[in-house]
């Protein structure tokens, strides 16, 4: 249990370092996909913060997803390794997938996005914007996810029982 602690952690700040890269240096409207309507319609095309902001971002964002792939497979593999049964596999990763979704609506959701401003410091033209002052625009898209969840994590447990 201490490893899949771990690796939620380390799925969760490639999140993080990815939600950064993409809002901070790449400023790329097409990463505002999940933000609310009148945020996405507030945002404005942006310049380069400095030379190589874009290259830094991207290449952020590469690593990010690296990162993620690497937590789940290394999981895996640690699994297989160890003759994890179904439930063993399911147990690690709906761990791992519950607790980014638990960090994403309350860090991400509630704390970036209705509280400390952090989206308004790189984006000033969205302040103001009445998503900002309202939790749980996306909660439906949320609860999706959540119901989602156990029967994607049991497909990949039997996959992972099949090596």
């Amino acid at each position: 249990m201490i490893l899949t602690l771990i690796l939620s952690a380390v799925f969760i700040a490639s999140i993080i370092l990815m939600l950064y890269s993409g809002v901070a240096l790449v400023q790329n409207k097409k990463f505002f996909t999940s933000a609310p309507k009148d945020v996405q319609e507030a945002i404005r095309k942006k310049p380069e913060r400095f030379r190589g902001a874009h290259f830094l971002g991207y290449a952020l964002a590469l690593i990010s997803v690296l990162g993620i792939i690497g937590a789940f497979l290394f999981g895996v593999i640690d699994g297989v390794k160890n003759d994890f049964t179904f439930w063993q596999f399911f147990k690690r990763l709906l761990t791992m997938l519950y607790l980014y979704k638990a960090f994403d609506m309350i860090c991400f959701d509630w704390l970036l996005l209705t509280k400390s401003h952090f989206f308004q410091r790189y984006y000033p033209e969205i302040e103001g914007c009445e998503s900002l002052e309202r939790f749980g625009f996306n909660l439906k898209s949320q609860i999706i996810k959540i119901i989602i969840f156990p029967f994607i994590t049991a497909l990949a447990a039997w996959i992972c029982t099949l090596f």
